[in-house]
């Protein structure tokens, strides 16, 4: 889960030494294009090489323990919450509710993202306030609103399961402990690709993947008249940057503030991938629009009135027709093969 941030109740001067160590302790990110790597996470055409630490290079057995891992409740302190009960396939890995539930039904303050392609994300939690996969890990485990648990903790649970003592051993040589647990964790996240929507069989040659309002739509998200692609750019629809999108001006979430300290980030929030959006609902950061048709209108308007509102974010001359077509655009970034991929899911089902 990715709720409010890693422990959204300390004080910001904290949080930020907080996250410092963490990034201190990460494992820097190289671009990697082993055969080993490759052979592991299939990279779609078109897509950039793949990154991960030099610590935790992908592989098979890593990705089978952390994808059991990520639908295990034991991570969490009443065993009643996993990763996936957030972030749910079907949803792209996002969360269909508002904001999320954690232990003892205690609800966050934010929308759980979607988890697409976060293999090749620079930062991580709404606010960017991990600078790798193994860093966000940590997260959700600690968060008194989310799993309330420490590693120590969930490596004791997880050392007593013989079958997973030797999936630790087979993918790290290790046990269960703060560092196994997250990479693995970090190495079925970096496993879950997406790309092969309709719009990526468009551009492999397949003219008749959109259809004719979709084609339209595409050309207006990447022109100046829905100015779409300023900040969704990219093979990821991201350029991974932080802006206040003209939410809600009476938001008191500070946004990526919490992390740097500078008023000028206060509202501001990592700019998500399109990808699979119209399956990713609700949306924005705090899951305040319910539909795609919520948030044309909202970026038609220039926004709510967020004081913070980035200067980009203006009121947009598109018709009735326009915002219909730019939906059918969005509609086409949806990966069916990602969201039934039985690979992705859990591997223990009830």
């Amino acid at each position: 889960m990715t709720l409010p941030s890693v422990i959204r109740d300390l004080p910001a001067g904290v949080l930020a030494a907080l996250a410092g160590l963490l990034l201190s302790c990460a494992a820097p990110a190289e671009p990697v294009e082993s055969g080993a790597l490759e052979a592991a996470i299939t990279v779609p055409q078109g897509f950039p090489a793949l990154t991960a630490p030099d610590d935790n290079l992908p592989s098979a057995d890593r990705i089978a323990l952390g994808r059991r891992l990520f639908y295990d409740e034991r991570l969490s302190r009443t065993e009643e919450i996993s990763c996936s009960s957030c972030h749910v396939q079907a949803h792209a890995f996002s969360d269909p509710n508002r904001v999320s539930n954690g232990v003892d039904g205690q609800m966050g303050t934010r929308n759980a993202p979607a988890l697409v392609n976060p293999a090749w994300g620079k930062s991580f939690f709404w606010h960017g306030g991990a600078s790798s996969l193994e860093v966000q890990a940590v997260g959700p485990i600690k968060n008194p609103l989310e799993m309330d648990m420490t590693l120590a903790e969930v490596a004791q649970r997880l050392s007593k399961d013989a079958g997973l003592l030797q999936q630790f051993k087979q993918a790290y040589d290790d046990e269960p402990n703060e560092s196994t647990i997250t990479r693995a964790l970090a190495s079925f996240e970096r496993s879950l690709v997406s790309g092969n929507s309709a719009y990526d069989r468009y551009l492999r040659g397949d003219s008749s993947a959109l259809s004719e309002a979709a084609a339209r739509g595409e050309q207006l998200f990447n022109g100046e008249r829905a100015e779409c692609f300023h900040c969704h750019a990219g093979f990821n629809f991201t350029n991974n940057g932080f802006r206040n999108d003209g939410s809600d001006p009476n938001d008191p979430d500070e946004g990526r503030r919490e992390i740097t300290l500078k008023d000028s980030d206060f509202g501001k929030f990592k700019i998500p991938t399109l990808r699979n959006v119209a399956v990713s609902a609700p949306y924005m950061h705090d899951g305040s629009l319910a539909t795609l048709d919520d948030v044309i209108d909202a970026y038609v308007a220039g926004g709510r009135g967020h004081p913070n509102t980035d200067p980009t974010i203006v009121p947009l001359d598109l018709t009735t027709d326009d915002k219909a077509c730019l939906r059918a655009f969005l509609e086409s970034l949806t990966d069916d093969d990602f969201l039934n991929n039985p690979a992705f899911a859990d591997p223990d089902p009830p």
